[in-house]
């Protein structure tokens, strides 16, 4: 593993060991729970606009897609806990 130093603020660097010490565990591990759900965060968030971006590229190509409204009934539908029929893809350009 190799060495890094992180120049921290005093403000921060005294939250992190109360926090740290709080939770049962080193201010160094903390840090390192941090750091790692951080990176994971950025990541999922990038493979989702990247997934976005490219149905929205297939979409704008072969002009097929599902009505927001529809999407939106559903996804209202989904979230009360019940399980509706997916919504058609439609024509919405030629």
């Amino acid at each position: 593993m190799s060495t890094t130093t992180l120049r921290l603020p005093p403000e921060l660097r005294d939250r992190i060991s109360r926090l740290a010490e709080e939770s049962g565990t080193t201010a160094h591990s903390f840090m390192l729970e941090a750091i790692a759900e951080r990176v994971t965060s950025e990541e999922l968030r990038r493979e989702f606009l990247t997934e976005g971006n490219d149905r929205l590229a297939d979409m704008l190509e072969n002009g097929l897609g599902i009505e927001w409204a529809d999407m939106r009934d559903y996804l209202g539908q989904r979230a009360a806990g019940r399980d509706p029929a997916t919504p058609k893809v439609k024509r919405w350009r030629e």
